[in-house]
Formats: C-alpha cells, sequence, structure tokens
C-alpha cells in the first residue's frame, strides 16, 4: 500500500517547515500580527496577509570552534606584510566607503513572509477566550465519541480483535482435545525409531493406529473456527458539551452617530469572527434599542436605521426574557457585551441598575460594557467631556463587586486593544496587572 500527501504546500513551502517555524517564532509573529492587525480594516480583520518580524528572531545558534591559544598566521594574498609585523590603526574616515548609516544605529533588514487567513486568526485569537465556560450537559445533535462496547461476532476486517479470537480458538482446541502438532510430530519418530527391530512389530501396529485417530481429529477439528473470531464493538455515547451564547445589545437612537454606530458595529464584527473562531456551539443574540428593544437578525443588527429616545433598561428586559425562553442559566453559558454613547433617560437609571443586579448579571458569566465616542474628538466636537449617566452608574455597581467589565473606545485604533483586554485569558490579564 502506498499512500501519497497531495496538499498543497502553502507558497510553495514545505509544511512542515513552516509549521515548525511560526511554532519557533510564535512571540515575533504574534506581535508581528497584533501590529498588522491595529491598521487593518474591520472587513479585512480576518484575512491573511504579509507580516515582518525582525531578523534577529529567526536566527538559530551554532557551535564554531574558538580562537584559543596562541598563533600566529599570514593571510593568503598578502604582499606588504610578513610575520611579525603590527598593522597599524586606519587613520580616521578610513575604512569601508559605504553609504551611511542608520541615525539610529540599528538598521537591519525584515523577514517577510506571508500568512494564511487560517494562520492569521489562529495567532491573532490564540490568547483570548471567553471566561469561565464551564456549564456542559448532554446536547442533541452533538458529535457522539464512540466507546469500547465489548466483542461481537461480526464486523469489518479493521475491528478484528486478534488476541480474543486467538483465546477462543485454543479454548475450543483444548475442550475438543485437538492433538498438537508435537504430539503428532512425537508418535511419528516413535514409530520410525522402532521399525525394523524384531518383536516390534504389535506394538508399532498400536502407534500407528493411534497416529491415524490423532491425524483425523486434527483434520475434523480447524485450527480457527468461524466461531472463535471476534470483532471489537463500538456504542456511540453521547457527550456533554460546553453551549455559550453571547448577547450583542446595542443603542442606536437619535444621540448615536454614525462614527459612534461604526465603532460599535466593528467591536461586534470582531467579536463576531472571534466566537465563530474560537467555539463550536455558540449562538449569538442581537439586540438593539432605542426607548424600545428588539431582538433582531445580525443584518437587521448592523445596518437598519432607528430613531428615538433611550431607555437602557428595555434592552436589559428584553434580554432577560430571551434567556427565561430560550437559555437557561443552568444549562447555557452566558455573555453579554454592551455598546452605547452613554445616553439614557434621566428616570431610568434606577430600573436600569435593578435589573443589571437582580436579573442579567446573576445569570451571566461575563458582561462587557464599551461606550464610543464621548471625549470630544476625533472628529466628533461638541459632546461633553466626562462621565456619562450610563457610565456612572455601571461604575457604582462594579465598584459594588459586580463582575462586568468597562471600556471607552475613542477611536477605531482603539477596537483592537479594548477587545483583547476585554476577552484575554485569565492567567494573561492577571500577569498584565501584575
Amino acid at each position: 500500500m502506498q499512500i501519497l500527501d497531495r496538499r498543497l504546500n502553502p507558497s510553495g513551502r514545505s509544511l512542515p517547515n513552516r509549521q515548525r517555524f511560526l511554532r519557533r517564532a510564535k512571540s515575533l509573529v504574534q506581535e508581528a500580527v497584533r501590529d498588522a492587525s491595529a491598521k487593518r480594516d474591520i472587513r479585512s480583520a480576518d484575512e491573511g496577509g504579509e507580516v515582518s518580524i525582525p531578523l534577529h528572531g529567526i536566527r538559530e545558534p551554532s557551535f564554531h570552534h574558538g580562537s584559543g591559544g596562541s598563533r600566529d598566521h599570514v593571510l593568503p594574498g598578502n604582499k606588504e606584510y610578513r610575520e611579525g609585523d603590527e598593522i597599524q590603526r586606519p587613520p580616521s574616515g578610513g575604512g569601508g566607503g559605504g553609504s551611511e548609516g542608520s541615525p539610529e544605529g540599528g538598521g537591519e533588514d525584515a523577514f517577510r513572509f506571508v500568512l494564511t487567513r487560517e494562520e492569521f486568526l489562529s495567532l491573532f485569537l490564540d490568547d483570548l477566550e471567553l471566561p469561565d465556560l464551564a456549564k456542559r450537559r448532554l446536547v442533541e445533535g452533538a458529535d457522539p465519541a464512540w466507546h469500547r462496547a465489548g466483542y461481537s461476532v461480526a464486523g469489518t476486517p479493521s475491528n478484528l480483535s486478534l488476541a480474543r479470537t486467538m483465546r477462543n480458538s485454543l479454548s475450543r482446541r483444548i475442550a475438543l482435545k485437538r492433538p498438537k502438532p508435537e504430539a503428532v510430530a512425537a508418535l511419528e519418530a516413535e514409530i520410525a525409531a522402532l521399525e525394523g527391530q524384531p518383536g516390534s512389530e504389535e506394538q508399532v501396529a498400536k502407534l500407528k493406529a493411534e497416529l491415524a485417530i490423532q491425524l483425523r481429529r486434527s483434520q475434523r477439528i480447524p485450527w480457527i473456527d468461524p466461531i472463535d473470531v471476534r470483532y471489537r464493538r463500538f456504542e456511540p455515547v453521547p457527550r456533554p458539551v460546553a453551549r455559550a451564547v453571547m448577547f450583542c445589545l446595542m443603542d442606536v437612537s437619535g444621540s448615536m452617530t454614525e462614527d459612534m454606530k461604526d465603532l460599535a458595529k466593528r467591536f461586534y464584527t470582531l467579536l463576531y469572527i472571534f466566537l465563530q473562531r474560537r467555539y463550536k456551539h455558540v449562538d449569538i443574540v442581537f439586540i438593539r434599542h432605542t426607548h424600545e428593544a428588539a431582538e433582531v437578525d445580525e443584518q437587521t443588527f448592523f445596518h437598519s436605521r432607528e430613531t428615538g429616545g433611550t431607555l437602557v433598561s428595555t434592552a436589559l428586559e428584553e434580554m432577560r426574557k430571551v434567556v427565561a425562553d430560550r437559555y437557561p442559566p443552568t444549562e447555557w453559558n452566558i455573555y453579554a457585551a454592551q455598546a452605547s454613547d452613554g445616553d439614557n433617560a434621566a428616570g431610568d437609571s434606577q430600573r436600569t441598575a435593578r435589573l443589571l443586579i437582580d436579573e442579567v448579571l446573576p445569570a451571566c458569566q461575563y458582561y462587557a460594557y464599551i461606550e464610543v465616542g464621548r471625549d470630544g474628538e476625533h472628529g466628533m466636537p461638541g459632546f461633553p467631556r466626562g462621565p456619562t449617566d450610563l457610565w456612572r452608574t455601571y461604575e457604582q455597581l462594579v465598584s459594588a463587586g459586580a463582575p462586568m467589565a468597562m471600556k471607552k473606545v475613542r477611536n477605531r485604533r482603539d477596537i483592537f486593544p479594548v477587545f483583547r483586554e476585554l476577552f484575554a485569558k485569565r492567567g494573561l490579564l492577571e500577569e498584565a496587572k501584575a
């Protein structure tokens, strides 16, 4: 049997060598990927592309002979010096006539190469996760796990259990007293030794009769019978899987400018790419609100226009209803991410805080809030500085120990750092804080 590997090597390079290089230079490549992603448009955030790393990061250690001892030598092609002569230091400005060096003194070319889409996403999302993804249960339609379930008398050749088959064959041959090859050979040797000796005719005849019985029995009782054959049997066993649901809440009221909505859309688009890449069993629920909230599809969530006031409590109430109808907290890992400009009706802050504390946060394992474009910068003048009503409300909850995270986003370049900080792995986040 011959096995042909017909996989296409990316960029014409050897696939094992490429994977080995990415593992060896992983930290440098990840840093280059993050730098490249910060300059990208969100539509091209999940595409591969060219990245560059410094050459010193790909150098390999090597062994060489040192210049130990005292040695005198004359370089070949020398016509001016003899052994023992000392070479004077060249005058200032002498030596090579190369071009002007780098003003920083560290000029060195970078190593550039192209990453595929899968490689880019794996490196970009390697240190991100949904925190506390813990709840597991049996899910209908999930891929089952196959476990050993004894043996059967029928099956495929690949599942043949040779050890069990030979054990059954040996037990059957012992029970039916099938003669062993060694016993037959001993009888034949004894007959050959007695033949030709005077007075051994009767004994030889008895031995030959016994040999004939043994041969007939060995022919009648096969070495392996079909009833001996056993096959390994496997049964599908449903396995518990971790299921997560991500609630995306966004304010689309009149106070949200197109620039603010664009920041929120970019954050959720990046979040959507992350969830689709990282977890297999993830549901996403889109809830948009003005003075009233509604669950919508992805197209409506990102592109439909709305006008009206702002009541954040309506979005939380809608989320509570969806959780009660389809996502029981005992079976689902529930996460929520909210984007808003910070505006909220004056009399709605207390209701919003009460819904969060009593209904939403107890059901969630993680709640993230991003506030977009509120410092009067980056082309959005006229907005007041300082904390907004919604930010002050949430800040009081966080100070009281509520399990939620808050970040502000002012510009497109802030999306990636904020996203990485919100969904960084716990160990990495604690190290960064330390």
